[in-house]
């Protein structure tokens, strides 16, 4: 398995640091030309520049999205590692203008890494650097965590979380495995997608448009859980349906639904409450969009839930 070693800047890192109870960040750059790509949950290493040049945490890797700002903002909050849109932005211009960097389009788009369960160390268990970091190196670096020393920071990475809290990639479990006496030996849990990288992955599963309606306005769209989170549904593309805001709304209060074979149902209690719903029940039977991944399509078993246990009859 390889992991990632990514550069940040100290405010960053003291920022996050004060927030322990965050569950996803955003690695944003402040171009959207250059995608990343890891596997899914690989380790992703955080090391501060000169002159500290140490790692001071880790987080798994969940998505890359090119994002509109406020979009980013909006998902993450605080995760980004700025205290508000406004100096997020600030931030970003601040970069571009060293950077030289031109935005085109009408979108002020960033890139957006997308990390889950992060940890953030305190400046006496920064862990070393790796040996062979090389001064010109300005964004990120892969490393074989197997061996060597992407192995020995990987190890001492793990060592470093409690061990109740400790989360490692599926693809990890023959590696970092061993003792250690100050912090005790890893558990084993899966990294999962949090709430704001399972409404990215859902909005971009869609291809940024509502499942229902075909609508493209990004701030009209909502990333919808078929069985909610609250009871048991979990964060995952398979669970979720990118819908207009009045249909998630409709969608959750059991006022429509959508088949096991794909087609939207509107309840004859809408018009039976509110002595409306002329604009909804035209799209009574249409069939949905679903995702060109088949693999990302609505779960069979999620939707009966959801015709059994909320749908109104």
């Amino acid at each position: 398995m390889n992991g990632t070693i990514a550069i940040t800047d100290y405010g960053w890192y003291e920022l996050l640091l004060a927030h322990p109870e965050l569950q996803e960040v955003n690695f944003w750059t402040p171009s959207p030309r250059r995608s990343f790509n890891a596997e899914p949950f690989s380790p992703f290493f955080f090391k501060l520049k000169a002159p500290h040049r140490a790692i001071y945490g880790f987080a798994f890797f969940a998505q890359w999205s090119a994002l509109p700002d406020w979009l980013a903002w909006e998902t993450f909050r605080i995760g980004n590692g700025c205290r508000s849109l406004q100096e997020m932005r600030d931030r970003i211009q601040e970069i571009r203008a060293r950077i030289r960097f031109e935005t085109t389009g009408s979108l002020n788009e960033i890139g957006c890494i997308q990390l889950v369960q992060p940890t953030f160390f305190k400046p006496d268990e920064w862990i070393e650097q790796p040996n062979d970091w090389h001064v010109r190196i300005v964004t990120y670096k892969r490393y074989d965590l197997s061996s060597g020393e992407g192995s020995r920071i990987w190890q001492e990475c793990l060592a470093r979380r409690p061990l109740t809290e400790t989360a490692i990639s599926a693809n990890s479990r023959d590696v970092g495995q061993g003792d250690n006496p100050r912090y005790g030996r890893p558990q084993v849990i899966l990294p999962r997608l949090g709430q704001g990288t399972f409404r990215i992955a859902v909005t971009e599963a869609y291809e940024r448009a509502c499942a229902v309606t075909g609508e493209h306005s990004l701030p009209a769209l909502d990333a919808a859980h078929i069985k909610p989170f609250a009871s048991d549904g979990p964060h995952d593309v398979t669970n979720g349906l990118l819908l207009r805001a009045d249909i998630h709304r409709l969608f959750d209060s059991g006022y429509v639904t959508i088949t096991p074979n794909l087609q939207l149902e509107v309840s004859s209690r809408l018009r039976e409450d509110y002595q409306n719903g002329r604009s909804y029940y035209p799209l009574h039977g249409s069939p949905i969009r679903i995702p060109v991944l088949s693999h990302l399509s609505p779960s069979q078993e999620f939707l009966r839930w959801h015709n059994e246990n909320k749908f109104l009859r």
